[in-house]
């Protein structure tokens, strides 16, 4: 039995490849806004990269880190996190540094307040200081991480098809991680290790929705030998296209769940997944797809279709 409802029609006929040049034009603006934006001010690094006092806590009762946060963000000069350790009664804050301060006074002037705020006996399990020199190889870790991701990526490409889907897909991928990165700037989101954690899921999500359309691509071009690669590649991206909406919708749909309901600790990486899952799926059909027609993928035939009529 059959789900009476279709939200996506069985066959489509959009013109992908015709409308390339919008796509590369506005992949051009997004990638501009992005330098732009990091070069007159910078990410909005959180206490994983700039160093701070990391302070761990149990009260004898749930504690409501609503007021707790406005109390210390309305008494500090300083980036306030703030998340429970499982417990309601568990408490994990992050004090951010500024490099100059003392950290004793910090910690001092912090349990202060929060003694002020909950008005009840506080157990504090664990007091620790992050060093600007461990943000800074955060740093490094992070971007090495993914630097070794699209080298990954891309050799698993070319073995699977052919080095000219390794190329589009990899392009695609830096696409998506400079442009998820200009999103964190332009909005002032907290930059943190949970970022690097989107900025993968969000280059794993977008290589997935590649491969499926790639796949048929290459199942297009055994099976119609002499059509033009422009053709084809339409062909595969209306084939795949019920998948690639329904799949992208699915994961908007939890992206806006996370949203609403995660509440501040996750605001910055539901955030940043919502936009990444948009700017993925756009890039699987408008960079990693149309890039194949610029590569001699076919020497022996086309490249598009008004090449084959002349």
């Amino acid at each position: 039995m059959r789900f009476p409802v279709k939200f996506f029609p069985d066959v489509t006929n959009f013109d992908f490849m015709g409308k390339r040049w919008l796509g590369f034009a506005i992949s051009l603006i997004l990638i501009a806004g992005t330098v732009v934006s990091l070069m007159t001010k910078e990410l909005n690094y959180g206490i994983d990269f700039t160093g701070g006092v990391l302070i761990e806590l149990r009260a004898r009762e749930a504690v409501d880190l609503a007021a707790l946060r406005d109390k210390l963000t309305g008494a500090m000069d300083a980036e306030i996190s703030l998340q429970t350790a499982g417990d309601p009664k568990d408490v994990l804050l992050r004090v951010q540094s500024h490099g100059e301060e003392d950290q004793t006074q910090v910690v001092a002037s912090t349990k202060s307040l929060i003694g002020e705020v909950l008005g009840q006996e506080i157990e504090y399990r664990k007091i620790d200081y992050v060093g600007p020199q461990v943000g800074r190889e955060m740093v490094e870790k992070g971007l090495w991480a993914l630097g070794l991701a699209l080298i990954g990526i891309m050799g698993y490409l070319w073995f699977r098809f052919e080095w000219q889907f390794g190329l589009g897909g990899v392009v695609a991928l830096v696409h998506d991680a400079v442009v998820t990165l200009g999103f964190y700037s332009v909005m002032g989101l907290e930059f943190n290790l949970t970022s690097i954690a989107a900025i993968l899921t969000i280059v794993g999500y977008s290589i997935n929705d590649s491969v499926v359309i790639y796949d048929r691509a290459r199942e297009n071009m055994r099976k119609y030998k002499r059509m033009a690669l422009d053709e084809i590649l339409n062909l595969s991206l209306n084939e795949t296209l019920a998948r690639t909406m329904m799949t992208a919708g699915t994961v908007v749909l939890s992206s806006v769940a996370l949203v609403v309901f995660g509440g501040e600790v996750l605001k910055s990486f539901s955030l940043a997944m919502l936009f990444g899952v948009i700017i993925g799926t756009y890039s699987s059909v408008y960079i990693s797809a149309p890039i194949l027609i610029y590569t001699n993928l076919r020497p022996e035939v086309a490249r598009t279709g008004k090449e084959a009529e002349a």
